[in-house]
């Protein structure tokens, strides 16, 4: 018998325990990747941001609005730059689904996709809704979501904007990046402008500014905010990572309370392991001494502690694993069906996985310590002789 049976024998020796053991293993793995992919999913907005794209908003606070002539002084004072855009956050909901969230903005509709070159429209798409001043774009997720087709008419209640309007669903965009989710709702600014009271025409969201040289664009961050810092509209100029990061920071709390607990999680199946462990060391004291006395040293014992923790641990970390695919998966499509303008990429990265696969080695190295006491073998021979004599 080889020393890899050996330890698999003796590891499953009482199945019972060994296996609940493995399969409470397997459950810490599935948590630990479960809410490791909801941080990472939170995160993706912040990693995947254009290194090259800045966004301007009002220095006070990003729900207060800019005059549009913002857009014009920075095209014409600001140098090295290779597109300009603007838009409107619209709070808008959709009737039949109240309580179904997603991102809707009034956009420059012959600016904005050149700055956000990572949305995908077809040529003819894009033109029809180029030609249509109630022409909306949207996310395939929203799309598919609500049933929507090219040609359909579409209502919004609007709560900053209030009362009924209505879109004519004109193209349905693709993107190359994670930066941006594939539920957002999009129309022409023209279109929203027109509508609102004399008080709140001409007036902007945010700018998205896109540096030609990326190393510049601190550079550009701050010329433009020096260009408006007299002004009664100040501007806060910052990367598009900063920005993303401003939306996430909102739900930091909950965030770092789900690395927390991650974390314990696999701190508490540390100490279910090791006592399963030690339990077996305890039942196998005379075995021990046996092996001592026909020759085997304490490595070798220590060797036999250690490898059976280790196999317990990894086995239930790999069927974590392995459940984790479609458990994940399947909650991906649930949330892509019902939150997707929250958790728009919703799926395990293999980075996730590997970390999860270290962890479970750590576990079992780490659960053997306590049982595989350097001592305890060296003892084990001394057991059985006094077990002897009585």
């Amino acid at each position: 018998m080889n020393y890899f049976a050996l330890v698999f024998k003796s590891a499953f020796r009482n199945r019972t325990r060994s296996i609940m053991t493995t399969a409470g293993m397997a459950v810490a793995v599935l948590s630990f990747l479960f809410l490791r992919t909801v941080v990472d999913v939170w995160n993706s907005g912040i990693s995947a941001a254009a290194q090259d794209r800045l966004a301007t908003r009002h220095k006070i606070s990003i729900t207060m609005t800019l005059p549009k002539t913002h857009y014009q002084k920075i095209i014409d004072r600001v140098p090295n730059l290779s597109g300009v855009t603007y838009a409107n956050w619209f709070g808008a909901v959709y009737p039949p689904d109240e309580h179904g969230f997603f991102a809707n903005f009034a956009i420059n509709g012959d600016t904005y996709f050149k700055v956000y070159n990572e949305l995908v429209i077809p040529p003819d798409q894009l033109q029809a809704w180029q030609e249509d001043r109630a022409g909306a774009v949207v996310g395939p997720q929203l799309a598919k979501k609500y049933g929507w087709k090219i040609g359909d008419r579409v209502t919004l209640r609007g709560t900053i904007y209030p009362g009924d309007w209505t879109f004519n669903v004109r193209a349905i965009y693709d993107t190359t990046s994670k930066s941006f989710d594939k539920s957002t709702f999009m129309f022409h600014w023209d279109y929203l402008n027109d509508a609102v009271s004399e008080t709140r025409k001409e007036q902007i969201g945010f700018l998205g500014v896109r540096v030609a040289d990326p190393r510049q664009g601190a550079q550009v961050a701050r010329a433009i905010d020096e260009l408006f810092a007299s002004s009664d509209a100040e501007t806060l100029t910052e990367s598009e990572r900063a920005f993303n990061l401003e939306f996430v920071s909102m739900y930091s709390a909950i965030l770092t309370a789900m690395d927390v607990v991650s974390i314990v999680i696999l701190l508490i199946m540390t100490l279910i392991v090791a006592n399963t462990i030690a339990m077996g060391v305890r039942e196998r004291a005379h075995e021990y001494g046996v092996l001592r006395a026909i020759g085997f040293k304490p490595k070798h014992l220590l060797a036999f502690v250690f490898g059976e923790s280790t196999l317990i641990a990894v086995l239930g970390g790999c069927l974590g694993i392995a459940i984790a695919f479609p458990v994940i998966s399947g909650f991906g499509k649930v949330i892509e069906d019902n939150l997707s303008g929250m958790f728009p990429y919703f799926s395990m990265n293999t980075s996730t996985m590997m970390i999860a696969g270290g962890l479970s080695l750590a576990v079992g190295l780490i659960s053997a310590i306590v049982p595989a006491d350097s001592n305890t073998p060296t003892t084990c021979a001394g057991r059985l002789a006094l077990s002897s004599m009585s």
